[in-house]
């Protein structure tokens, strides 16, 4: 995605990811991508005991409340968990496509630059529908931000910098990306969501290594003021993306004491060090760019990223 003019995402000049490295990307999407209506068995059953989650993921593994649950309860929370996850990615690619088609208005159209953006816009059509259909096919409703974190994101996607866009992404594609790929691996999560995940892995890689490409070229340029605050403006999103994932209702769907459940699930040590850990090479990313000052380390501090 190019930067060019004052109508662009970041208001910034020249190029930003060079020919080049959207070749390689298309290349890539060529050789490697999925059409989730034929790659997922959307017909199959779903065994009752299967997980939606890898159960170390979910907000309440690792405390008491956990260990007094039937193990009903906890395939129940963490279907609901994860499909509470898939509609907060839903949400946020909804924001991403605005802002690359954006991005893109009037450009290039012969560029690999172009084409790649609007590649990536195909691939989170197709992952939005997935995840839709994936969370139908569990039955569970679909999950969605609070009012305020809606009505701001309003203004993310309308006047975000091009470093805190592509920051948000980061963060919520690869805190995702963990989750995903210990799903993948764990015996007990549905084939369903094993699935999905794989899919959305392997082409959300892509798309992340595109976002660190913007990144990196925005702020080769940004003097400390801009870096200070694009900074604090991707550790405010960050903020909201990891405090919409998981609902607070989805406590209740498993039959449990939501507010017993809430208070449990923010003091869970075990969560908070999956959440450091996943976090990692993102926090490293961003700590390189010069983007991890002191006061968005403590937001990142605040939802455990850091």
């Amino acid at each position: 995605m190019r930067a060019q003019d004052a109508a662009n995402v970041s208001g910034a000049p020249g190029r930003t990811v060079t020919e080049d490295v959207s070749r390689r990307l298309l290349d890539s999407a060529s050789q490697l991508s999925y059409d989730p209506a034929t790659e997922v068995d959307w017909d199959a059953p779903l065994p009752e005991d299967g997980h939606g989650l890898a159960p170390e993921w979910s907000t309440l593994y690792g405390t008491r409340l956990w260990d007094e649950m039937t193990e009903r309860q906890r395939v129940t929370l963490t279907r609901h968990e994860v499909c509470s996850i898939m509609s907060t990615g839903i949400w946020f690619e909804m924001i991403l496509q605005q802002l690359v088609l954006r991005d893109q208005y009037v450009r290039d159209y012969a560029t690999a630059e172009f084409q790649f953006a609007l590649t990536e816009i195909a691939d989170e059509c197709r992952h939005s529908i997935m995840f839709a259909r994936a969370c139908e096919k569990m039955g569970v409703p679909a999950y969605f931000p609070k009012r305020l974190v809606v009505e701001l994101a309003r203004i993310l996607k309308t006047a975000g910098t091009a470093e805190v866009a592509y920051g948000g992404i980061l963060v919520a594609e690869e805190v995702l990306d963990i989750m995903q790929r210990d799903a993948m691996r764990t015996d007990g999560v549905l084939d369903l969501v094993r699935t999905t995940s794989r899919i959305h892995v392997v082409e959300e890689s892509r798309h992340m290594r595109f976002a660190r490409a913007e990144i990196r070229q925005r702020v080769r340029r940004a003097g400390p003021l801009r870096k200070h605050t694009s900074a604090l403006g991707i550790a405010v999103v960050a903020y909201f993306i990891i405090t919409s994932l998981v609902n607070e209702e989805v406590y209740a769907e498993a039959g449990l004491d939501k507010e017993r459940a809430l208070a449990a699930a923010r003091s869970n040590r075990h969560h908070h060090t999956m959440m450091r850990s996943g976090s990692a090479p993102l926090m490293d990313f961003l700590g390189t760019q010069g983007l991890l000052t002191r006061p968005a380390s403590a937001i990142y501090q605040r939802v455990h990223m850091l």
